[in-house]
């Protein structure tokens, strides 16, 4: 089994495809041989990636069904159209005043940093169980014969209906909490983005951030990292932009780790 399984750590910004190309690189005994990767990573995620060699790509399946680790780092105040830092954001704010928050919390932005923890807290069981998740409007969910990032590029998303399937969250759990300022987010984000290779409107993108950005460099934004237990299917990056949702305040996942898929772990 050793042989016919092997676990890397896919970096940021690469694809698992390049993950399988490097190992073949490196080891010219499987130059010949199929592979495949069982649970996909976005780009800008990284952590635990299951390589399959030789006749194990028969038993895919098997592996797509483990449940998996992440920590995610959750960044309020902004959201984009893919839910992570490599979208167009779509809705800004640099004073946590959503709704529920100026309704229990009053307009004081000191006593709303020290009180957004707990709000957050009570907010997550609704994303634990059995949970009705919708795709994301930049992934390769097909509708109609077409991925659904391609009918997102194209302006046309409201001609069809986004999907929604269930999954299954064991558990979700705040880790750690800090802050970001403003100059080392924009910083971040143009590094990460960097290092993706394909078209993804790399540069359409870190201009926009650019220019979001230019004048907030020495504001602080919120970051909340979470440990999410869940079963196969789960988009991380939909529960980041769904709990923003909830607690009235825009979110993306910063970052995305797989720390662990079934018994493989980092």
């Amino acid at each position: 089994m050793k042989d016919k399984v092997k676990i890397v750590y896919k970096k940021c910004g690469q694809t698992p495809l390049e993950c399988i190309n490097e190992i073949k690189k490196t080891n010219s005994k499987l130059t010949h041989l199929p592979l495949t990767y069982a649970g996909r990573l976005d780009p800008l995620a990284e952590g635990v990636l299951i390589i399959l060699i030789g006749d194990e790509c028969l038993k895919k399946d098997k592996y797509l069904k483990f449940n998996k680790e992440y920590e995610v780092e959750i960044l309020f105040g902004f959201a984009t159209d893919t839910y992570d830092v490599m979208g167009k954001v779509i809705s800004f704010t640099d004073k946590f005043l959503g709704s529920r928050m100026r309704e229990n919390e009053g307009s004081d932005h000191k006593n709303l940093s020290m009180n957004f923890t707990p709000i957050i807290r009570d907010t997550l069981p609704q994303f634990v169980g059995k949970i009705k998740q919708s795709y994301p409007p930049y992934s390769s969910r097909t509708v109609k014969g077409k991925p659904l990032f391609k009918w997102a590029r194209e302006g046309k998303l409201d001609e069809i209906e986004i999907p929604t399937h269930d999954v299954f969250v064991q558990s979700i759990d705040i880790i750690r909490e800090n802050f970001i300022f403003g100059e080392n987010l924009f910083n971040k984000i143009k590094r990460d983005i960097s290092q993706v290779k394909g078209d993804f409107r790399q540069q359409e993108i870190i201009t926009e951030w650019d220019n979001l950005l230019k004048d907030k460099l020495e504001k602080k934004y919120k970051i909340i990292t979470l440990r999410i237990v869940c079963g196969s299917g789960v988009y991380v990056r939909v529960i980041a932009n769904d709990i923003g949702k909830k607690v009235g305040i825009p979110a993306l996942a910063l970052n995305i780790k797989r720390t662990k898929v079934g018994e493989y772990e980092i």
